[in-house]
């Protein structure tokens, strides 16, 4: 894989390397914000294609169908690469990588926010509930996309991954456990 210089990165913005470290701290500043940056407007589609007023299973439906359409976006493979890039680099920075996962836990509290308050099983999806369930909704749709990126999971269409992350909603305990807890 080859490696930006920040001297690089600072001309094609036609900056300064001075003004990269004044607006980011670093190149790890640099990368944290360009994923922040790329990671808010699929948040805010998500927010968009998960409807108030549904119940917690439902809205784990939308959810689900709407991931998996993004897997046949014209960007599906530059979005893997990104994640399998980035996953290099946190591996081979520790530091990165925990900036990496703060940024991206604190772009997840969209999700967090969006099964927060909804009904399930008779009572009210707690935040701590839909924090837990949003680990658990990524964890499953990372892997799927890929499998489906890279030709891995044929017969992997919308209702496959609405019947997985239902069945995952539904089977997984949502009663709020000790911190550490899954």
């Amino acid at each position: 894989m080859v490696r930006a210089k920040l001297d690089e990165i600072a001309q094609r913005a036609d900056l300064t390397t001075g003004a990269v470290y004044s607006l980011f701290g670093s190149k790890n500043g640099l990368v944290v914000a360009l994923v922040a940056n790329y990671l808010r407007p699929y948040y805010d589609e998500i927010e968009q294609a998960v409807p108030a007023g549904l119940d917690l299973l439902e809205a784990v439906d939308a959810f689900a169908r709407y991931y998996r359409r993004s897997c046949d976006a014209p960007d599906a493979w530059s979005r893997l690469s990104l994640q399998i890039t980035l996953l290099d680099m946190a591996v081979q920075d520790s530091e990165l990588g925990s900036q990496l996962a703060t940024s991206i836990r604190s772009q997840e509290e969209h999700l967090i926010a969006l099964f927060t308050g909804r009904t399930h099983g008779g009572s009210v999806v707690t935040s701590q509930q839909a924090q837990r369930l949003t680990t658990a909704l990524r964890a499953l749709f990372v892997g799927l996309s890929q499998g489906v990126t890279l030709g891995l999971a044929p017969g992997a269409d919308e209702q496959y991954f609405a019947a997985a992350a239902r069945s995952l909603a539904s089977g997984m305990s949502l009663i709020d456990h000790d911190e550490g807890g899954l």
